[in-house]
């Protein structure tokens, strides 16, 4: 509709115009042609049936009308003026004088093509035709007609074909005359985006886009809304399931996240309503009474999230309270979007620095330590007799240059790891945990206890880059011999645990604390809690944790495995 309107606001004051300057034309010629004043009636006929075009152009009825009106006159009054500048002698070929009223009929079709109604315009064609002919056969009664003159046909053809040319070519000349649209600058339009997106964050309460933070601060304004004894904030993940960003209650809720199973979930997402169930939309709920209320969170036109809110009492949800909760809702929607957008980006601006340093350690000092090994080798394999302090000065060094290869390798693993969105974050971790096993020489033990329901991605890959990092220093800087590590996530809790039974953290190791701090910016990051405590009877202990503890009962699957396994 705005389009139309904009159309249309350009298009009548060109149709006044052309109107107002083609009477004016049409009836200096008719004079001229004719000298008969009298034929100046027609001039006022086709002003009675411009009307319309001044008076309701837009008008769904009157204007296609009046211009039907228009191209009849127009045909009819062009036999009559014909047959006048015959008698007056003005013209060179007999019938030519229609010339003088038939380049009015550019003037309603042109209007029915910059309209784009090309319907309309190739009827006003046919009405034309018809009305050439009319007034060519009947108008004055004279003989021979103007029909059978070559110039009325010629004055008639030539206008109709320019009128056709007018109909059908008007669009695809508007087109042609259109200035080119600038070509798309995608690097110039993000630059724009993430300087607004940046200003925007420095601006808000807290400075924070942080999807966590929103949606507990979500759950704490429903909480005066609607009292409940369970919450949850749910978004959807790369996987195509939904995670939990935030959830109340004193147990774990092991809530419904899929979008394929008959539930107030899945109906609420799809219809962009509100659903208001008598049932839970917890898989592990005890069972009696209980109501439950989903309600989408709609940005625009996109559902990014769902609220759920449960009772243990009966009918908890009625219609006043429905409207409060998204009355809540629906502008928390919008710092949601934001805030899960904001994520988005720095993921992949993130993963794309990771996988760029990847790129330039192998192909710049990692391939340059390769030929500083090989020129080692050369060396000692060409070293006359007698220069065994040499040969084994060479060695120790060979030795060096093959464990800083080592170490970039490592790096080079550690940089490119990525949690799989199909085989998740305990996969992500052991694979890590049994490459450096094999690597030092350690015996790995696992021990994981992972939920169906997933974390958002962001937390994930923050939880694998704490593990990496714990892992990392107790191969580098222990001396262990064993290593276990901990996973166990239930949505939106998680804890990582890494310990190891070497000579503990000193104040004395060589690593400092430059990783502890790494680690700590990463798990304040996802407000979490880093802990680092020693190991009886010797080690350390570094764990991560995230949100409160799960309160259920279920299996560990506890694997111990050997060397590398």
């Amino acid at each position: 509709m705005p389009v139309l309107i904009r159309v249309s606001s350009r298009v009548q004051p060109l149709a006044v115009t052309a109107r107002i300057i083609m009477l004016a034309l049409v009836a200096a010629l008719t004079l001229i042609l004719t000298k008969e004043p009298g034929q100046l009636r027609w001039i006022a006929l086709l002003l009675v049936a411009a009307l319309p075009a001044f008076i309701a152009p837009d008008h769904r009825l009157f204007g296609p009308l009046g211009r039907f009106a228009e191209v009849a006159v127009t045909g009819l009054a062009a036999g009559s003026i014909a047959l006048a500048a015959d008698r007056s002698g003005t013209v060179s070929a007999p019938g030519f004088g229609a010339e003088a009223v038939l380049p009015y009929l550019a003037v309603p079709l042109l209007t029915a093509a910059l309209r784009r109604k090309p319907t309309e315009g190739a009827a006003l064609l046919g009405v034309a035709a018809v009305a050439l002919v009319a007034g060519g056969t009947l108008i004055g009664g004279a003989s021979p007609s103007p029909i059978t003159q070559p110039g009325f046909l010629a004055a008639s053809g030539q206008w109709l074909v320019l009128g056709a040319i007018v109909t059908f070519a008007a669009d695809a000349m508007r087109q042609f005359m259109q200035p080119a649209e600038p070509t798309p600058q995608p690097y110039a339009e993000a630059t724009r985006l993430l300087t607004q997106l940046r200003s925007v964050a420095r601006s808000l309460p807290g400075a924070t886009l942080d999807p966590g933070g929103i949606s507990e601060h979500l759950l704490e304004e429903l909480r005066m809304v609607a009292p409940g004894d369970r919450a949850a904030v749910l978004s959807t993940s790369g996987g195509g399931r939904l995670v939990v960003l935030a959830q109340t209650g004193a147990d774990r809720v092991d809530w419904e996240t899929t979008l394929d199973s008959e539930s107030a979930v899945a109906e609420a997402w799809t219809t962009q309503q509100p659903q208001v169930a008598s049932r839970s939309q917890a898989r592990s709920h005890r069972g009696g009474d209980v109501s439950s209320l989903v309600v989408p969170l709609v940005a625009g036109v996109r559902t990014i999230g769902l609220v759920i809110l449960e009772a243990d009492v009966s009918s908890a949800y009625p219609s006043g309270v429905v409207f409060d909760v998204t009355g809540v809702t629906e502008p928390a929607a919008l710092r949601l979007e934001a805030a899960l957008l904001f994520d988005d980006v720095r993921s992949l601006a993130t993963n794309e620095e990771r996988q760029r340093l990847a790129r330039e350690i192998h192909d710049g000092v990692a391939q340059e330590l390769v030929m500083v090994g090989y020129g080692i080798d050369n060396a000692l394999a060409t070293l006359p007799e007698g220069t065994e302090e040499t040969a084994e000065e060479l060695r120790t060094l060979r030795n060096e240059v093959t464990r800083v290869i080592t170490e970039l390798r490592l790096s080079l693993f550690e940089l490119r790891s990525e949690v799989d969105r199909n085989g998740g974050l305990a996969a992500a971790i052991a694979e890590y945990a049994r490459t450096l096993g094999t690597s030092a020489g350690l015996r790995v033990h696992f021990t994981f206890d992972e939920s169906t329901a997933r974390l958002p991605a962001a937390t994930e890959a923050e939880l694998l880059r704490i593990a990496q990092e714990a892992i990392t220093n107790a191969r580098k800087h222990a001396g262990a011999s064993n290593l276990w590590v901990t996973c166990t996530v239930d949505p939106p809790y998680a804890e990582i645990e890494v310990s190891d039974d070497g000579k503990g953290f000193a104040d004395d190791r060589p690593d400092g604390r430059y990783g502890l701090t790494i680690m700590a910016e990463r798990a304040e990051r996802i407000r979490g809690r880093l802990k680092i405590t020693p190991r009886h009877p010797s080690g350390t202990t570094v764990a991560v944790v995230l949100g409160s503890s799960a309160k259920r009962d279920s299996v560990r699957d506890s694997v111990s495995a050997p060397e590398g396994e």
